[in-house]
């Protein structure tokens, strides 16, 4: 069905903008020319408990909006696995047995979540719910401690879901482990979960950024205090 929707106009502007050329970090993926609303409508008519072996296949693709729509399928299905309030013992056991095998279907596939979108779209909603409730936040530090760009990436842009939830230590004991990496795409996640803090208790940033700015990849800096007046973002960046 996905395959049957390719748009080749909007493939050329996809496979431009996820930088897809030799040397990018994108380097040989494909595109169909799909928007994610397409993709996310497709996933929104499959059924729930789609196998892991159906999901593996299709992340094993090298299509990348298939690719999408299997780690949507996980987002669903992690969805269908959250704690409801009339559940009863029974259920409960087995969301619960359900939350971390589709997490540990997750982490054994991270790598196949193989350009920032991929990432962006699915760790917050999969990691996310089950690292919080199972408290093994050790997962974090796991993947942030990774040789590999994306499972950086996913370390970041998960802890997201706690900075909904009120929580910044997350964010800023992972954003500590990857002060000193090289790649603009864990500064931007990095400097977009800073702001996020921002968003919901400035005075944290604040703190956070007096403290750590001899270390901050300028990139981080910049993304962090995006919300900032005028002046006072000019102050910080000749800091």
């Amino acid at each position: 069905m996905i395959i049957s929707r390719r748009n080749d106009k909007q493939r050329e502007i996809l496979m431009r903008f996820f930088r897809t050329s030799p040397g990018e970090y994108g380097e040989g993926d494909e595109f169909l020319g799909l928007k994610v609303p397409e993709t996310r409508a497709i996933v929104k008519q499959a059924r729930l408990s789609v196998p892991f072996d159906d999901i593996s296949r299709l992340l094993d693709s090298k299509w990348h909006e298939i690719r999408l729509a299997a780690l949507l399928l996980l987002v669903e299905e992690m969805n269908a696995a959250l704690p409801h309030k009339r559940d009863n013992d029974e259920a409960v056991k087995a969301k619960s047995q359900r939350r971390e095998d589709i997490a540990r279907f997750y982490l054994d596939h991270a790598r196949r979540a193989n350009n920032w979108d991929l990432v962006d779209l699915s760790c917050e909603f999969v990691l996310g719910p089950y690292i919080y409730l199972s408290g093994n936040y050790e997962i974090l530090s796991a993947l942030a401690m990774s040789d590999n760009l994306w499972e950086q990436r996913i370390a970041v842009v998960t802890t997201f879901y706690f900075i909904r939830k009120g929580l910044w230590k997350p964010t800023f004991d992972i954003c500590d482990m990857l002060l000193g990496h090289k790649h603009d795409l864990i500064h931007k996640a990095m400097g977009w979960m800073m702001r996020e803090v921002g968003k919901r208790d400035r005075d944290a940033l604040i703190g956070y950024l007096e403290s750590r700015l001899k270390r901050l990849p300028r990139t981080t800096l910049r993304y962090a205090i995006e919300r900032f007046p005028a002046i006072e973002r000019n102050s910080w960046l000749k800091r």
